[in-house]
């Protein structure tokens, strides 16, 4: 084909591909739009997960009617002028791309009133061309609709992901601007229902009630007050710069570092509740939330990640944020004294303020020593064990008894082993001998020793039982006496409402108690002797680590999660009848060898082993 120029329609449709890439890109944009505006209350509301309807409302100073056309043309900004502005930024938006690249790939309709003016005007696109312009009463501020996105661009459309997954990314970005702007009011509503809002009191401490829940709240630490000698002072205010010494790059750099992190006691299970702000603009900076965890070195469990929440602000000049159309990824003049001033701010914190930890955590990892979990220390006696054992039986018709039994008497049922063969590769008969390290059980077979990792092998025990009585919809559930109450971010109250359905396959009978708020009624039998609370948040972490392809994959792995969590830890004394039901139990699996994540249950140490050993061979 001849070279030429792409008409303006198809230019502006191929850069909105650049700004706008979901609905929450939408709400990004006109949120950042209306601070910039000077808006001490945003609304923002949703249908259909932002595909059918993005609208943000604000009270800023509006568009005057002169311009309100101008706005919509590509590259058409009020916050730049000149070449050297872009030396140093001040405003969250300034690229004049946005409401374009919107226009571009929705139909759009603003109504707008600017300070000064009698009355507002209401404009109509579709496809970024006017369709309408007529003039009409509007409180001052703007409201801007955007409807059925990516109506003329379906290959965009068909990749949106599900309804629910487009709320929890709309609830994430309103949340963390919230946070940044405590002093404004922001509403967001999902399909005409007010998800959440705050009170735009100035403090972050009141969003981040309202975002995180008290609970979490009340154990955050402000960050400590860094000076150029490294010492810390104690702070009761939210403001608290950190003073470095002179870097190569200026005679003197004063960076402030503010904000709030959480405890070691208060961890999660992936980096997504480390949020950065860079002079108020969220970013994303793999080199700083490194630091934020670095920060934490030694007082996390593995595979564990910290809160943080993080204000950066330093002179505009000193950072670049003219680096990405989406405007979330920034440099910095001097890197390294960023990096440094966060994680010295962070640690000293950390070093200084944090309680002790308290004892109830749940389980972090297969191995940790002395970690027994919770509704297992104190319970290590003979009958404890049988009680939690005849709880989780493989015997369907003997569990069906039980649930319509009291305590007493389930505690007088004798052990019974599965009855179900289960055929495969069996385990030979084997022998208790003892334990070793409150982790291992040794056992004696006929061809030498065996070291059983009682975690896994419980794990694995509880897996095929609880996977047996699911495959027959049979599972044994748990009335609690008294419901249990979890508050939820919003982008996990969204999630799990997708998930509901889900939980009560496999035995959970979990009920919305208000915003975010969930109680749990019931729960898998064998879960009896854990927290509800912190089984339910457990559950909920492992669905934000990903989609799995198929409903039974995601329940599967909710079940694994389940079997987790109530199989015994290693660091745990187990009597010789307990060590015996479990070696036995083992014994009657269809895959003993292996935990249901794919670890040794147990290492063979054959006589002929041992003699070479001893050097008889």
């Amino acid at each position: 084909m001849p070279i030429h120029v792409l008409s303006a329609q198809l230019a502006s449709q191929i850069a909105a591909g650049e700004v706008v890439e979901r609905p929450s890109s939408v709400v990004k944009e006109l949120v950042e739009n209306a601070l910039d505006a000077g808006a001490t209350a945003i609304t923002i509301e949703a249908r259909g997960g932002g595909r059918q309807l993005v609208q943000v409302g604000d009270d800023g100073c509006g568009i005057p009617a002169a311009e309100i056309e101008t706005a919509f043309l590509r590259h058409a900004t009020s916050k730049l002028n000149h070449v050297d502005d872009l030396k140093a930024i001040r405003t969250l938006g300034f690229r004049g791309e946005a409401l374009a690249a919107i226009a571009a790939v929705s139909q759009v309709t603003v109504v707008s009133r600017a300070i000064g003016e009698a009355t507002g005007t209401r404009l109509r696109l579709e496809g970024g061309q006017v369709v309408a312009r007529a003039a009409m009463g509007a409180p001052q501020g703007t409201v801007i609709a955007v409807e059925q996105l990516f109506y003329n661009v379906p290959a965009r459309l068909k990749f949106l992901k599900s309804v629910s997954t487009e709320k929890r990314l709309i609830d994430e970005f309103v949340s963390r601007y919230a946070l940044a702007y405590p002093q404004v009011r922001f509403r967001l509503m999902h399909d005409g229902r007010i998800a959440w809002q705050t009170n735009g009191s100035g403090s972050v401490l009141d969003v981040l009630a309202v975002v995180y829940g008290p609970e979490v709240a009340r154990q955050l630490l402000p960050l400590a007050e860094a000076t150029a000698s490294g010492g810390t002072a104690a702070r009761d205010d939210f403001l608290s710069p950190v003073s470095l010494p002179p870097s190569p790059h200026a005679e003197r750099k004063t960076i402030s570092v503010r904000g709030y992190v959480g405890p070691p006691s208060l961890h999660w299970a992936n980096r997504s509740q480390v949020t950065l702000f860079v002079n108020g603009r969220w970013v994303k900076d793999s080199s700083l939330t490194y630091a934020v965890i670095q920060a934490y070195h030694t007082l996390l469990p593995t595979g564990r990640y910290p809160f943080g929440l993080i204000f950066i602000h330093l002179p505009p000049e000193e950072v670049d944020v003219n680096v990405h159309p989406a405007k979330t990824e920034v440099r910095f003049q001097d890197a390294n004294a960023v990096f440094t001033a966060v994680q010295r701010a962070v640690r000293e914190t950390l070093v200084a303020d944090s309680p002790i930890r308290s004892l109830g955590g749940w389980s972090t990892a297969d191995d940790e020593p002395g970690d027994a979990g919770p509704g297992w220390v104190g319970e290590l006696d003979e009958q404890a064990f049988a009680r939690r054992q005849a709880q989780a039986e493989l015997d369907l018709d003997w569990v069906a008894h039980e649930t319509e039994t009291d305590t007493a008497v389930i505690a007088s049922q004798p052990l019974a082993l599965p009855s179900l063969n289960l055929g495969g590769e069996r385990l030979p008969i084997m022998r208790v001998v003892g334990q070793v390290g409150a982790a291992y059980i040794i056992t004696e077979g006929p061809d030498g020793l065996f070291l059983i990792d009682q975690h896994a092998a419980h794990e694995r025990i509880l897996y095929e039982q609880f996977m047996a009585q699911w495959a027959q919809n049979q599972v044994a559930v748990q009335t609690l006496m008294a419901a249990t109450a979890v508050y939820l971010t919003p982008a996990q109250a969204t999630l799990l409402e997708e998930y509901l359905p889900t939980l009560a396959n496999i035995g959970f009978q979990v009920e919305p108690f208000g915003p975010r708020a969930f109680t749990v009624r019931a729960m898998p039998a064998i879960l009896t002797c854990q927290d509800p609370a912190q089984v339910l948040l457990t559950v909920v972490e492992d669905l934000e680590r990903g989609d799995a392809p198929l409903q039974s994959k995601i329940e599967e792995r909710i079940i694994l999660r389940v079997c987790k969590s109530a199989a015994i830890k290693a660091g745990q004394t187990l009597s010789p009848r307990e060590m015996e039901v479990l070696v036995q139990q083992l014994e009657a699996c269809r895959s003993p060898h292996t935990c249901p994540h794919g670890r040794p249950t147990l290492i063979h140490l054959s006589v002929a082993q041992l003699a070479r050993q001893f050097g008889r061979l």
